[in-house]
């Protein structure tokens, strides 16, 4: 034990939270079969810690102490169900059978107390967590209390939300897999391919809200990308032969090395093709080097994630934004969208169109996206229209693009960039008049 002040107990518990809340909780439904009870006796531990901790000192191993002090909580748990059954039994005179049965309980006790949660424990609560018969707002919300070990406050504020809908989230979430009874198993291979895409899809949600966020005054949250990154790493340790999970860490390595160019000073955004290279993480960019090596080497076919990092790398290995090869880009692009067909995928390749072979041919390809019903409040889908229209001298027309990729943004930096935009437009058109 190490003596400490309160504050750094507080501090402490919170990190080792933080780290082993997850295997924690795991292990715990292994045991109880309930995500909801398991998170209960985690947080009793939790309370434990808070109030053992500041008289004891910091455990050697804080993680082994708060399971050992969960664990208990969950005999404590089975012992007074297993006297209520024996209450109901007894009225029903069946009191030997009780009686026969309870060195086997007894021996179940002992074997939960000592049993480590193993990386098995922790897949299958990655699994549970994003299960597709959760919303997609519920599974990440459960995830990142789960798996990320964030208080619902915490996930209120990263969301901007009200704190009571996050907690409601949670507490509906717990109960639809209740209700449906769930099961505590790792999926079988006929349905891995469907629920391994939905774990994917809530760590990539996660990151992305981080990397460029759909509402507020920040642009980017950098705690979210972390959150992500961290939980798609373990991922990636459980599941070594996925190449797409290998894929989907890549991608958020190469993403995750550009955040401190992302913004100005005053956390102003700075777009891809003006941030200045030496700000970028060259470790995070060699980390998704290798992530995406070990997606390639996995791979019998190319996955959506393993092409996005691969677009991802071109950037990435760019030694100037003039050397990015855009071609390739494109051609990128087209694969995906024969295999993960979207409009956004669409939108897209037509900026690598129009990097790679000018904005009078990618122009006709955003218009044509104009219809379609995905993209009717899509900011982006004005806002790229109007950089075409600036790059061929259309200004006014691109000052209208911006105005209404303005009206359409929900984030504060954004509205202010596109409003930049849209005035810089009507400074051209103004000197072209006069």
């Amino acid at each position: 034990m190490t003596a400490a002040d309160p504050q750094s107990i507080r501090r402490a518990v919170d990190a080792v939270w933080k780290i082993e809340s997850p295997r924690l909780i795991a292990g715990l439904v292994r045991i109880v079969r309930d995500v909801g009870l398991a998170e209960d006796l985690a947080q009793d531990a939790l309370v434990a810690a808070l109030e053992t901790w500041p008289e004891t000192g910091i455990p050697d191993k804080p993680g082994a102490w708060l399971m050992t002090a969960a664990k208990r909580r969950a005999v404590d748990h089975w012992r007074h169900l297993k006297l209520v059954d024996r209450k109901h039994e007894e009225i029903e005179h069946e009191q030997e059978d009780e009686e026969a049965a309870l060195p086997d309980f007894e021996r179940q006790i002992e074997t939960a107390l000592f049993q480590e949660a193993g990386d098995d424990d922790l897949l299958r609560l990655i699994f549970i967590a994003c299960h597709p018969v959760l919303s997609t707002e519920a599974r990440i919300a459960l995830t990142l209390r789960l798996l990320g070990g964030l208080t619902t406050d915490e996930i209120a504020r990263a969301y901007l939300v009200p704190e009571p809908t996050i907690a409601q989230r949670i507490v509906r979430a717990k109960r639809t897999l209740a209700q449906k009874r769930v099961p505590f198993e790792t999926p079988d291979e006929a349905t891995l391919a469907e629920r391994l895409d939905s774990v994917l899809e809530v760590l990539y949600l996660i990151f992305n809200e981080g990397y460029s966020a759909t509402a507020g005054e920040d642009w980017i949250r950098p705690a979210l990308c972390q959150d992500a990154l961290r939980l798609g790493r373990v991922l990636a340790n459980l599941m070594p032969k996925e190449s797409e999970v290998h894929g989907l860490v890549a991608l958020m390595e190469f993403q995750a090395s550009r955040l401190a160019a992302r913004t100005g000073p005053d956390g102003e955004i700075v777009l891809l093709l003006d941030q200045d290279r030496r700000k970028w993480d060259r470790l995070m960019i060699r980390l998704g080097l290798e992530s995406l090596e070990r997606a390639r080497a996995a791979a019998a076919a190319q996955g959506p994630y393993l092409l996005q990092a691969e677009i991802a790398a071109c950037h990435a290995e760019a030694a100037s934004a003039e050397e990015i090869n855009w071609p390739r880009i494109v051609m990128l692009y087209e694969l995906l969208g024969r295999i993960r067909p979207s409009p956004i995928v669409e939108l897209n390749r037509a900026v690598a169109v129009c990097m790679a072979f000018g904005p009078e041919t990618a122009l006709p390809l955003v218009e044509a996206l104009a219809e379609e019903p995905a993209l009717t409040s899509y900011h982006l889908l004005p806002s790229v229209r109007g950089d075409f229209l600036f790059r061929l001298g259309r200004y006014a027309e691109a000052r209208s693009a911006f105005d209404q990729a303005a009206s359409l943004a929900a984030n504060a930096r954004e509205r202010s960039f596109l409003l930049g935009r849209s005035r810089d437009c009507e400074n051209r058109e103004r000197g072209a008049v006069g």
